[in-house]
């Protein structure tokens, strides 16, 4: 077997969490990353018959049974996961019960996935009925879209269609919108439901006061449409107190998602 630390998957996801802790998304052990693997990914690195320990989860994901996750620490720090990937990681597989995981690399010393994996789980299951080549579930801290939510309106499409007008690029990264879900306490099963309620039909969802939930079919994808809609947020936080003299109308909008092949949220623009 070669050494899994060597392996794409686990050099991939220690570049991701530096890259996100560098940009303040992830102060100490806040946010989480889960990543759906294929068994063929897997075969030369590790025996995929040999568990190390069986994980409770708090919720059924039988849905999800012998489908194989890396998934980041609970109370773990993304800038200590370069230097030491075996205790701040973990690969699990959902146990056929579904409310097991069992533990085929990583989590030394009695290390736990991160709290938030229920949800995590309902969001990969929402995001597979949608797209089957769905792999991603990121989530973060960043301070401006967090900032956004205490002075916007937080319904989804007002939200989604600011956002749109802040710049050029966003109807076409992300013209299926972003969901938002009031404040909810955090780590349990509801604010999952919530959020997978949302992300069936799009691949953002804000949590407002906390953070943001990016998915999509590689890291890269659900990194890009985090940042994006970070630097939407930023602008509107620099020019929502001010007199706006110009903005970009939805008829413009449209014309623009018509050019680039996109197709917004249906009615989004009425």
């Amino acid at each position: 077997m070669k050494n899994i630390l060597e392996s794409p998957i686990i050099t991939e996801i220690c570049d991701m969490t530096a890259n996100m802790y560098r940009l303040g998304w992830d102060e100490r052990n806040g946010g989480n990353i889960s990543r759906l693997l294929d068994e063929q990914e897997l075969a030369e690195y590790l025996d995929l018959s040999q568990v190390i320990r069986n994980i409770p989860i708090a919720f059924d994901a039988a849905e999800l049974a012998g489908r194989i996750f890396l998934v980041t620490g609970t109370g773990k720090y993304f800038k200590n996961v370069t230097g030491n990937p075996q205790e701040n990681l973990g690969i699990v597989r959902v146990a056929p019960n579904g409310t097991e995981l069992e533990l085929l690399w990583g989590f030394e010393g009695g290390a736990l996935p991160t709290s938030e994996f229920p949800t995590h789980l309902m969001n990969h299951m929402a995001r597979l009925k949608a797209d089957p080549e769905h792999r991603i579930v990121m989530h973060c801290h960043p301070a401006n879209t967090i900032a956004m939510t205490f002075v916007h309106s937080i319904d989804d499409r007002e939200f989604t269609c600011t956002l749109w007008q802040m710049i050029t690029e966003c109807i076409v990264v992300f013209p299926d919108g972003v969901g938002v879900v009031p404040w909810m306490v955090s780590g349990t099963n509801d604010i999952g439901e919530a959020t997978a309620r949302k992300i069936k039909d799009c691949r953002l969802v804000v949590w407002a006061h906390h953070g943001i939930f990016g998915t999509g079919r590689t890291l890269d994808e659900a990194f890009g449409l985090i940042e994006t809609v970070e630097k939407a947020a930023q602008i509107y936080m620099k020019i929502a107190h001010l007199d706006i003299k110009n903005t970009i109308p939805k008829e413009q909008l449209k014309a623009l998602a018509e050019t680039f092949h996109a197709v917004p949220r249906e009615g989004w623009l009425d």
